[in-house]
């Protein structure tokens, strides 16, 4: 599945201004629940390849707190707080489409 979370983004940022919001994207696969690709806007390329890298390869199947840590460890920014908000979203819409395919599967 495609998803994607959103999180409010510091004055100040460059990519407030490109923007307005922070989002990543992130392509799961719905069994296992393990990103297999992420981006994020962040102003740089390389930002978002960088977040991209941390979060390849995690299951979103017990929430977050991995990718989260793996996040306030890894990413020294001014986008901290957007990104790990941003996950939360991303896990929420994760749960709500699993959810919709549970009850497919059963209906």
């Amino acid at each position: 599945m495609f998803i994607a979370g959103h999180a409010r983004l510091p004055q100040g940022m460059a990519a407030k201004s490109l923007f307005g919001t922070l989002t990543i994207t992130a392509e799961v696969d719905i069994k296992y629940g393990v990103i297999l690709e992420a981006s994020c806007t962040l102003a740089t390329d390389h930002g978002s390849e960088f977040i991209g890298r941390l979060l390849r390869g995690t299951s979103l199947m017990d929430g977050v707190d991995e990718q989260i840590e793996k996040t306030q460890k890894h990413y020294s920014g001014k986008a901290t707080n957007a990104l790990v908000a941003a996950l939360k979203d991303l896990n929420l819409h994760f749960r709500h489409n699993r959810e919709k395919e549970k009850q497919v599967a059963i209906g």
